[in-house]
């Protein structure tokens, strides 16, 4: 339950008496897709903690509409901390929840043992996707557009099947084109279900803030890994952020693009692994 009521989704997996837990964070629009594959992989270090966002997935949406900025998702996830977490965590962050997680650590810092950090950047989203600030721009009207017509802006946003959104990003090359259909479609299926405008408004909240003063005092290993063909967070954000976190590692996927955890599943989970043995746990993970 977080702070102002509103019910949260948490699913945990591994042992209770586990010395770590991974906590993933997903990126906005998003139920928990991009971790198909990484979760059972992350159970080799330990248990590993899925929650969803207030108004996404299985958590309720939030009791008042207006508690929808970065603030109170990162409310939300020291909420679920507290009640599923017994010890210092590993923040996995994908997209949006790249700046969830270092908010994360802003909050908490003891209670961090590390960060991974994927396809993401440190704030300011809006005015980054796709390389411009085209989004930001653009959000204020589409706002207004959907309050003025609530009715048709639903049966806009869900008039496209989730199985053509699906062939259009592959054909598209928004995802690499050997991603099978069936791992793309849960995100086409969840997003066509959003609320519209706590959508769009919750997008506008977090493209206006940034953790980027938060890169410098990390003390805790950080992994930054990006797709070289990533269009949504492209791939100088996230050198960026690497640059500026103090002995960091940057993991760059050659030909990859936002969703590496399923495109590259085999070489991401032998990167994390050595980053948990080697940087986290001090060469004693299993």
């Amino acid at each position: 339950m977080a702070p102002d009521g509103t019910r949260l989704y948490a699913r945990r997996r591994g042992p209770e008496s586990a010395p770590l837990t991974s906590v993933l964070c997903d990126g906005i629009a998003c139920d928990g897709f991009i971790w198909k594959y990484l979760v059972d992989d992350l159970l080799a270090h330990g248990a590993v903690l899925h929650w969803n966002y207030r108004g996404h997935g299985r958590s309720a949406a939030p009791t008042d509409p207006d508690r929808i900025e970065m603030s109170d998702l990162v409310s939300d996830l020291d909420a679920v901390r507290d009640a599923w977490v017994p010890g210092p965590a590993l923040l996995f962050g994908h997209s949006l929840g790249c700046q969830v997680a270092l908010e994360g650590y802003r909050s908490r810092p003891r209670d961090v043992a590390g960060l991974v950090l994927i396809c993401g950047a440190p704030g300011h989203v809006t005015h980054t996707f796709k390389g411009t600030d085209a989004l930001a721009q653009a959000l204020p009207g589409l706002i207004e557009r959907v309050k003025r017509n609530p009715q048709l802006s639903r049966a806009l946003w869900g008039n496209l099947p989730p199985s053509v959104a699906t062939r259009i990003a592959l054909r598209t090359g928004e995802v690499a084109s050997n991603i099978r259909a069936e791992d793309l479609l849960p995100y086409m299926e969840h997003i066509a279900d959003l609320d519209l405008l706590m959508f769009l408004r919750m997008l506008r909240a977090a493209g206006e803030v940034t953790a980027d003063d938060v890169l410098p005092t990390l003390q805790v290993p950080v992994l930054v890994v990006a797709g070289e063909l990533d269009s949504f967070t492209p791939l100088h954000l996230a050198e960026r952020m690497a640059a500026q976190i103090p002995n960091s590692e940057l993991a760059v996927f050659r030909g990859a693009t936002h969703v590496v955890p399923i495109e590259r599943r085999e070489e991401l989970r032998e990167r994390i692994a050595k980053f948990v043995r080697d940087r986290v746990c001090g060469g004693n993970a299993p």
